[in-house]
């Protein structure tokens, strides 16, 4: 096969190949710390006695964990302008990715939280902790240790998911690929570059979770 292999081609349209790098980043990057907002939001509307703010929390996580990303992106592209809004191609594609992270950032803090022991809260209320100094001493510093590591794989989960947005002519990794196709048929060539790209983006992301799982993770004092 590498007989075959024409890496003069490859480094022709390597230019296109970081450029579409370079915007798989901005959009990765844009929709994961958009996606922690809206997951922040949407955990602490669920967690609480608040009804009106409770279930269509839980309405907007379940409806987005049980319909595919790809139906999401077309329902934005396709559905917007129907409604007379008009959104350029990237913006919907970061949209449509903040929602879909969001709902399963949510569901990560939202277990993180409720791992925290319930007799080290009640050991806080009876000490006279108010409920922000227990989320901040007791429940935070533990639950940041068990969410982190799932964190960090949802955002390497969002980064290839923006493969998708070619579907909709965004120019990123996959739409580069779709490009160099399409001009030179070289269809072995171009998605083995964008396979190497986004391995790259993963073993660079990889140490960073398993660095946190040791050094984040709450430890007991024995």
């Amino acid at each position: 096969m590498l007989a075959n292999f024409n890496f003069r081609i490859i480094f022709e349209y390597l230019p296109l190949f970081l450029t579409g790098l370079k915007y798989t980043f901005i959009i990765a990057i844009v929709s994961l710390a958009l996606a922690l907002i809206v997951g922040i939001i949407a955990c602490a509307c669920r967690i609480s006695g608040i009804k009106v703010l409770k279930y269509p929390a839980i309405a907007y996580i379940e409806i987005i964990r049980s319909t595919p990303l790809l139906v999401q992106i077309y329902f934005f592209y396709f559905g917007l302008p129907t409604l007379g809004i008009t959104v350029p191609e990237i913006q919907t594609g970061i949209f449509a990715l903040m929602l879909n992270s969001g709902a399963y950032i949510a569901e990560i803090i939202r277990a993180g939280i409720n791992s925290v022991d319930a007799g080290q809260i009640e050991a806080g209320h009876a000490s006279g902790l108010n409920y922000i100094q227990r989320m901040r001493f007791i429940i935070l510093p533990q639950a940041l240790g068990v969410t982190i590591p799932p964190l960090l794989g949802q955002a390497i989960v969002l980064v290839k998911d923006t493969a998708l947005l070619s579907l909709i002519s965004v120019m990123e990794l996959t739409r580069s690929g779709q490009t160099m196709t399409s001009e030179r048929f070289m269809p072995s060539e171009a998605f083995l570059t964008v396979a190497f790209f986004y391995m790259v983006i993963y073993f660079c992301l990889k140490p960073l979770a398993d660095w946190s799982q040791k050094k984040l993770i709450f430890r007991e004092a024995y």
